[in-house]
Order: C-alpha cells, then structure tokens, then sequence
C-alpha cells in the first residue's frame, strides 16, 4: 500500500530527539509557556523573516486571535467585511464569522486554486477592511497584487498560511512575512507538523502581538493580572518541543516535497489528468499535489485497487456546507468545479522513489 501520508514514518526519522527531549521536558517541571515555548516563538520568527512569534494552540485560533486581537485594538469593528478565497477550508471562514465579521467568499483562479485577484476587486465596499490571502495547498498566493490593492484601498492584510510553511516569494520574503499578520497550524499533517494540534500568529507589529498573548492566556500578561477578557489558547510546551527539533528539517523536507511535484508533472501524460500549475520557485512547498479530474470516484477506486491512497481537499465547497447555509450563496461555479473534481495524490518526504514510480505508471494506465 503507497499510503496518502505515513505520519508514522514521519515522525520516526525524530524519535531519537524526542525521547532525549522528553525527558528534559519532564525533569524541569515547568510544562506551561516554559522555555520551548520562548524557543520555538523565536525560532519560527526568525525562519519567517518576521519580528514576533506567538505559539497558539491550533491554526483556528491563531485566526480568531487574530481578529480578536484588531477588534480589541478598535482596528477593526463587528460586521467588518473580510474577502476570503471560497474554496478554502472552512476554519478560515470560521475564523471571521466567530468574532462577528462578515465572510465574502470570492471564487478562485483556475489556474493556481488561488484567490483570484480580479474577483478581490469585483467584491471591495466600503465595508471591507480585510483580505483573508490563504496559500491554498502549499502555493503562495499573488501577495504582490493583494497588498498593491490593500495598499490602495486601506485594507488589512492576513495570510491563511496554514499549508504552507517555509514556501518563498520571487523577493525572498516567506510565507508569514509577507502581509501584517500570519495564522500557521501545526496540524499534524503539515509541512511542520506537531504531534496533536498547535498554532501560531507571526507578525511585525508589536502591538498587535502583544494583545494577542494577553488573549491566548485568559487576557493577562502576567499571572493573576488581567488587562481584558481572554481565552486559553496556548501553545503546549511539549509540542512546541517537537516542532523546535523538526524546524531544522524543514526546508529539507519542502525540498523532497518539490521533487516529487517535479516528477509527477514530469511522468504523468494521462490526458484526463489535468495538473496542477507550478513555475518552479520556491513559492509551493506541495502541503499538497492535487489534480483534476472526470469522474473522480472512478478515479479514485481505480488508485485504490492499485493500492494507492489518496484524499480529497475538500470534497464539499464552504458555501455548500450547512453551516454556512446562512450566507445564502447559491452558485460559486468555479470552486463548484474544483470541489467536485480535485483528487490529491500521495506526497511527503518519505515516500520512496519507487512509489513515486508506481503512482505515475498507475496514473498513466487510468
């Protein structure tokens, strides 16, 4: 079987650091926003490019801390509106309704999955304050157009970088460095993965990371003072343990990521098969290779029978979903068709040469 995604192996490759680190977790004692939170905070900054790090406990709430945090601040106001890519998953949706903002879901571009920036236009009122740019799939968003049009309009900038850790611009600017403020989950799966949930919010403004850890801790920076109402969000210690020692094979990882898209795009000549677009750069670290494709059970149980594994991202679109049933929107035609279409196929830095082989012939085959 060519598993989808061998956490399990993953993982493996750290054991060793884990267990000695572990135990140096386990013998200071101190097991809440202790010395590995700091440590990660710093690191993972520093790896963006960017001045300030909060560890939050998962990427959803690295958003809603977000929010939050510009609400408190007068920033913004309740029923502000937030341009949000429709095809994204739905915690970044989540995310604004939660707080009281509005959600305007704006299609993608075919070509990238993307936001698209003609769409970011059509859909600016007086009432938008927000452009929500997720990096969907690993794949920068156009950051050069949205801050051009946020720059001229007044509006905020806040990247959904959820799946895309260490992707790179043209200019060398990171993902999380490249808007105000930054959300990134640890998800397991991620490209920098945590071993249970966990979060952060990067960003260069002091202010608004200083609110941000006052609200991830009950609303005080100090214990037993509170400045304003908060949460408890917290980075766990002992994850931010894990993620300090697999930050260091991070780009390493991103870069086996790549070459496997490269093969893929390479090897698979299937004409039902459309391919994801990719230039080259260092702007897509492949969270996830995802193709287009007719008939997509059939494709699917054909993969299966092959004995590879795939997934979809995401099956059904936000606006179709009956949480959102409130928003009333009838047809995104666009993020229809690429919900109803998309398969992704396995990639992680694990997988062996030879099923990156065996996943293109069987492709090939289809």
């Amino acid at each position: 079987m060519i598993k989808f995604l061998d956490l399990q192996k993953v993982n493996a490759r750290f054991q060793n650091k884990f267990q000695e680190k572990f135990k140096s977790f386990l013998d200071t004692g101190h097991y809440i926003l202790g010395d590995q939170v700091s440590s990660f905070e710093n690191n993972f900054a520093k790896y963006c490019g960017a001045k300030y790090c909060v560890g939050v406990s998962n990427g959803l709430d690295a958003l809603i801390l977000i929010f939050k945090a510009y609400l408190k601040l007068g920033v913004l106001q309740h029923n502000d509106e937030v341009i949000v890519p429709a095809n994204t998953f739905i915690a970044s949706i989540i995310a604004i309704e939660e707080v009281g903002l509005k959600p305007v879901l704006v299609e993608p571009d075919l070509k990238t999955y993307n936001i698209s920036i003609i769409e970011i236009e059509k859909h600016i009122t007086k009432k938008t304050k927000v452009i929500l740019a997720v990096h969907l799939y690993g794949m920068l968003a156009d950051m050069e157009c949205i801050n051009t049009i946020a720059k001229q309009k007044n509006l905020l900038v806040i990247e959904d970088a959820a799946q895309a850790h260490g992707a790179i611009n043209i200019d060398g600017g990171k993902a999380g460095n490249l808007s105000d403020v930054a959300a990134f989950s640890f998800y397991p799966s991620k490209n920098l993965g945590a071993l249970g949930d966990a979060g952060a919010v990067v960003s260069n403004d002091a202010l608004l990371i200083n609110m941000i850890k006052k609200l991830r801790n009950y609303g005080g920076t100090f214990k037993y003072t509170y400045n304003t109402i908060g949460t408890n969000n917290r980075l766990d210690e002992i994850q931010a343990t894990f993620l300090n020692i697999k930050l260091e094979l991070l780009d390493d990882d991103n870069e086996k990521r790549r070459n496997i898209a490269k093969s893929y795009l390479l090897g698979i000549t299937n004409k039902k098969i459309k391919l994801p677009y990719y230039n080259l750069s260092e702007n897509h670290v492949f969270y996830a290779f995802v193709v287009l494709v007719e008939n997509r059970q059939e494709f699917i149980d054909y993969l299966s029978e092959k004995h590879i594994e795939t997934l979809i991202h995401y099956p059904i679109p936000p606006h179709k979903q009956e949480a959102f049933a409130h928003l009333k929107i009838t047809s995104l035609p666009i993020t229809e068709t690429i919900h109803n279409k998309i398969v992704s196929l396995p990639i992680s830095p694990v997988m062996l040469k030879e099923d990156v082989e065996e996943v293109i012939r069987s492709i090939n085959q289809y």
